[in-house]
């Protein structure tokens, strides 16, 4: 079984998002989560001195460091960006837009238990947009919603078992990833909510709860896991072996554009059959097995095999699985995916119809997923990586294939930061949906002021609720305290 982890990573955005990827943060590396139930002690069982098995430490191992018995001091980021920013629709009334963008943001924070990190980009139009267009543009304010992009990160507990998260969700995975996985609230380019997650634990039960939009009717779900070596023998010195979780996820359809309701429902199981450590490395290996359906309406139901990896060492950190999976009645598993917020609108292929009016093939898939973070120094603070790769895939028997992707890398002392994403659906069949994006960040000057460059295609929704292709393409300046 995976084992739990928050992370703050540096993302690549599709727009509105682009230019944020050194400070976004996730409620968790969502993809990175396959855990059924918390474990505090995770990286001290992986990367734990191997004592019990004979072997001996190097000396700076020997002992835990030492703690402090003083509180964390505030610390604080100020940064400001300036950008031009070209939209380009491919159709439509009003033609290309031109805007400069201003992106004030500040964060505080006190150790890892407490952080805010607040700031909105705003855009004031340069050309385009028509007779009526305002001088700020009004797709990213026009909704209850669009003001919750205002709280990019709040967190409180950090890491642990009982935590708060409230900001922008990107490839986000609601625990074992059956019904939510590595879903984003902010792929529509003209919806902007803040989603929250919260976990909590008591005895051998673990909750997270979700919802993608606090200031709206939208998706919202909880995953319950127990811990069945808890239950039946006590509480085990490695909690999480052989777990047992029941999901559930709801989208009322009332906010971004309005869909019709939707209800899932998944049971899974999970044993980890290997687990080795020694000196700083560990090796995980977990089978897992579920079944799902869509409550209240039968014939609709999924099920889903497979094994997952995890090998972590003090610098790198390398996570897969591989899962075969069978649908039927229109149920697929991870149906709230990375694409869920365009398909709700527009199902891919040639037709024009929302997801929950277009059918889905019954079949079956393997599903396979990477995610490898590495840095040269230490696997310390989880927050920069000088190389970040999140890769996963997708493919049917009745030939379709879907791909979504993140690419991020450090250089030159990390005063180079360069990412690239896609999101392809649908490929083999007509009417494949892709999305691609692109950002290069380039600090100078003791590394207080960057230069910054995006561009990308992107999919506007209409007011008919079909979906229309574009682009965008930025370049600016930055500045902050960051160094």
């Amino acid at each position: 079984m995976f084992v739990r982890r928050r992370w703050a990573v540096v993302l690549l955005l599709l727009f509105p998002g682009v230019g944020r990827s050194e400070e976004t943060v996730g409620p968790r590396d969502s993809e990175e989560v396959d855990a059924a139930v918390v474990r505090e002690q995770e990286r001290d069982v992986l990367l734990e001195s191997s004592a019990e098995d004979g072997e001996a430490q190097p000396e700076e191992e020997a002992s835990p460091p030492a703690r402090s018995d003083s509180t964390p001091p505030w610390t604080n980021l100020l940064r400001m960006e300036a950008t031009t920013l070209t939209l380009l629709p491919r159709s439509g009334a009003g033609g290309d837009e031109g805007f400069v963008q201003l992106e004030p943001m500040v964060a505080v924070e006190r150790g890892e238990s407490f952080r805010v990190n607040l700031g909105a980009p705003v855009r004031l139009r340069m050309w385009g947009g028509g007779e009526r267009a305002g001088f700020v543009r009004k797709e990213d304010w026009d909704t209850l919603s669009d003001w919750g992009q205002v709280v990019r990160v709040l967190t409180v507990g950090g890491d642990a078992p009982n935590s708060l998260w409230v900001g922008m969700m990107e490839g986000y995975s609601l625990l074992s990833g059956h019904l939510v996985r590595r879903y984003s609230n902010r792929v529509n380019p003209d919806y902007h909510p803040a989603g929250v997650v919260v976990t909590g634990t008591l005895g051998p039960v673990y909750t997270e709860a979700f919802v993608s939009d606090l200031l709206g009717a939208r998706l919202a779900g909880a995953e319950v896991a127990l811990d069945m070596q808890h239950v039946l023998f006590g509480r085990p010195p490695v909690p999480g072996r052989y777990t047992l979780a029941l999901s559930a996820a709801h989208d009322w359809g009332m906010a971004g554009g309005t869909s019709k309701p939707r209800t899932l429902a998944h049971l899974d199981g999970t044993a980890v059959v290997l687990r080795r450590r020694s000196k700083g490395q560990g090796l995980e290996a977990h089978l897992l097995g579920g079944w799902g359906g869509r409550p209240g309406q039968g014939g609709a139901w999924g099920a889903v095999v497979g094994v997952g990896v995890e090998a972590v060492s003090p610098t790198v950190d390398l996570r897969a699985r591989l899962e075969g999976r069978l649908q039927r009645g229109g149920f697929r598993q991870g149906a709230f995916g990375p694409d869920y917020e365009l398909a709700r609108l527009q199902v891919v292929g040639p037709s024009s119809v929302p997801l929950a009016d277009a059918p889905f093939p019954e079949g079956y898939s393997a599903y396979g997923e990477v995610i490898l973070s590495g840095d040269a120094v230490r696997l310390s603070g989880m927050r920069q990586r000088h190389l970040r790769l999140s890769m996963g895939m997708e493919a049917f028997s009745w030939g379709r294939v879907d791909v979504d992707g993140r690419l991020e890398a450090q250089l030159f002392h990390r005063n180079l930061t360069v990412a690239v994403g896609g999101l392809a659906t649908g490929m083999g069949k007509p009417g494949a949906r892709y999305l691609v994006s692109g950002e290069a960040r380039w600090r100078f000057l003791k590394g207080n002021l960057y230069a910054l460059g995006q561009g990308g295609t992107l999919l506007f929704p209409t007011p008919e609720g079909t979906l229309r292709p574009g682009a965008f393409a930025g370049v600016g300046l930055g500045v902050d305290n960051v160094r």
